[in-house]
């Protein structure tokens, strides 16, 4: 396995990073010893990074994990925009893992520099924690171009956690090129950079050997890239692959042939929570009920964590 420092963070991190949303509530739905089994074999090939967040709500899996590897690397990532709910935030994600620090801590899902702005009274606590020892890293999560442009120019931002693939799927406001430049951009200033969904949130699962080609060859900008990961299978594919070796043709046809798709089920009461949630503008209400543009859904499963009902979720 491949290693490199975040940036200059002077933490070391894996080239695969193993996400947990796709092992957590509102997907696979995986027990949290079910989900220490897949890290357990992750981290005997090489894999040191974890990323989480706290509406993942996969702490519980998380903490499994560091308990085999009291060294893992965690990242997490919080909505909170004032110091009450950041405070709040951390002191769930440390309890939640059972550890007394937090590697890297985000601000999650920023939209531009005006959300950035709107998010200052949690940055700074953020950063006072960082300070005191409680967070070593401190940055923002985003599937904006925008967001990029505002976090270039802060300097007390750490480590960038940007969508990037192939096709830019995901990108609310541009292109992978113009993504990518602000990645360079951002490698260039020293800030450690994360990828997010090389695989378009399962959309490029069928052209999953070109899309990892894609996002490896960015070495030269891209410290680590995240990659959710739900079952034995593709831990040991995507860690072959991350280390340089060729995985087993069949492991690889049979991921290929995964499809993953949104459910809405029946009783759905089409109260519109999750339109308002879906920032990739893919849920509409139609006839009384949320339909899914499967083009722009990003198979993120956000939506479901706010439906009243429980109708939405990613199988």
């Amino acid at each position: 396995m491949i290693y490199h420092e975040l940036g200059k963070t002077g933490i070391e991190v894996s080239k695969l990073c193993f996400g947990s949303l796709t092992m957590g509530p509102f997907q696979r739905d995986l027990t949290p010893a079910q989900g220490a089994e897949l890290f357990e074999r992750a981290f005997s090939l090489g894999v040191n990074f974890i990323d989480t967040a706290e509406i993942y709500g996969t702490y519980p899996h998380v903490r499994e994990a560091v308990r085999l590897k009291r060294d893992a690397v965690i990242c997490s990532k919080s909505y909170a925009y004032d110091r009450a709910g950041a405070e709040k935030s951390l002191k769930m994600a440390l309890d939640g893992i059972g550890r007394d620090y937090i590697d890297v801590f985000l601000m999650h899902e920023q939209e531009s520099e005006h959300t950035i702005r709107g998010h200052r009274e949690a940055l700074e606590y953020y950063l006072e924690m960082k300070r005191k020892g409680y967070i070593r890293a401190v940055g923002l999560s985003t599937h904006y171009i925008a967001c990029m442009d505002g976090a270039l120019r802060r300097q007390e931002l750490d480590v960038l956690f940007p969508l990037i693939n192939k096709k830019g799927f995901g990108i609310a406001d541009g292109t992978a090129e113009q993504m990518l430049e602000r990645i360079r951009s951002a490698r260039a200033l020293g800030k450690g950079t994360i990828a997010m969904k090389p695989l378009g949130g399962g959309h490029l699962i069928g052209e999953r050997e070109e899309a990892l080609d894609y996002i490896l060859n960015l070495d030269d900008c891209i410290d680590t890239i995240a990659i959710g990961m739900q079952s034995l299978n593709e831990v040991e594919y995507n860690c072959a692959r991350f280390s340089g070796e060729a995985p087993d043709p069949a492991l690889g046809e049979t991921l290929s042939r995964t499809k993953r798709r949104l459910l809405v089920q029946e009783w759905c009461e089409g109260c519109g929570v999750c339109v308002s949630a879906c920032h990739n503008h893919a849920l509409s209400i139609v006839d009384g009920r949320a339909v899914v543009d499967t083009d722009r859904c990003a198979l993120c499963s956000y939506c479901a964590r706010v439906c009243p009902q429980f109708t939405i979720k990613i199988i």
